[in-house]
């Protein structure tokens, strides 16, 4: 039975705390003060006699109970903004699916599937979000997407959902075309004389770029930029001599054009699956599995 006591503000909270790992941001964002915001999720842990956080690290993490609370409160709060908005206004016959896109998959496998999609759904809305894996995937437990596309996650991220693998990526390194390292191999000592841009610590890639760096014996590399995004990756990569560390999808176009140029490494350190990740309970309605039949088909096509 539902605990009466339990208010909106408590399962705001508890959600945007989720999502960002941090009272103040979510204090920020719910524009409330740190100490409200610390208050409410007291309130709410005291009334489920229940701690949802470990509070041992840098960074809030969910405990186990937290998890659960998570997966079934946001989406019981998705059916509710559904259900007021079918009440609110006149009922629209359209479907809508909402996906967290990571950059391997936006540039090139999404927007394939998206305009496959448009012919055999035309009717439906693809409603497509961004962002870093650990917020698409808390997204994705709560209900407010159904789907992520993009590179696996480390396991302790993938609780309760499944991954489908669509094919296997690598990283590349690339510079700019007429670049002195465009199309040859390199080693530590030359890489170490170039700028280097690297994926940012919560980057799913991160992990691997660092094994392989290490691998090749550059142990403590200073990048001098963080970053995974294709706009400012491009520009920076296209205006200077910096080498660029990206799953090899982001830059797809670019490649294929020309535009930029890649090192020689060892594809097969590098490599990693590239899926969709769904919750394990999610029943999918037919323009999910139209979209997913879409993804399938365009990963075929690389």
């Amino acid at each position: 039975m539902f605990d009466p006591r339990i208010r909106m503000r408590h399962l705001h909270c508890f959600l945007e705390t989720a999502r960002r790992g941090s009272l103040s941001a979510a204090a920020e964002t719910l524009s409330v003060s740190q100490p409200a915001a610390s208050k409410t999720i007291r309130e709410l842990e005291e009334i489920l006699e229940v701690a949802l956080f470990d509070r041992s690290g840098r960074r809030l993490a969910l405990t186990q109970a937290g998890k659960t609370f998570q997966r079934y409160v946001g989406a019981a709060l998705v059916e509710l903004g559904r259900a007021q908005d079918l009440v609110r206004e006149r009922p629209v016959r359209r479907s809508r699916i909402a996906v967290g896109a990571l950059p391997t998959a936006a540039t090139v496998l999404l927007p394939h599937a998206a305009l496959s999609l448009r012919k055999t759904a035309p009717e439906c809305l693809l409603r497509v979000t961004t962002g870093p894996n650990w917020l698409l995937l808390s997204q994705l437990r709560e209900g407010a997407l159904d789907m992520v596309v993009g590179r696996m996650a480390a396991a302790q991220l993938m609780e309760g959902l499944s991954f489908r693998q669509l094919y296997s990526e690598p990283i590349a390194a690339i510079v700019r075309a007429g670049h002195p390292l465009a199309g040859a191999a390199a080693d530590a000592a030359t890489l170490g004389r170039y700028p280097l841009m690297l994926p940012p610590p919560g980057a799913v890639i991160a992990p691997l770029v660092q094994a392989y760096l290490h691998g090749i014996g550059l142990f403590d590399p200073q990048p001098a930029f963080e970053n995974v995004g294709l706009a400012f990756g491009r520009k920076v990569v296209l205006s200077s001599d910096t080498i660029w560390f990206i799953s090899a999808g982001v830059v797809h176009d670019e490649l294929e054009s020309g535009l930029l140029s890649g090192i020689r490494l060892n594809d097969d350190l590098l490599g990693g699956p590239v899926g969709v990740a769904m919750r394990n309970n999610a029943v999918m309605t037919d323009e999910q599995r139209h979209l997913l039949a879409a993804l399938v088909e365009a990963a075929g096509h690389r």
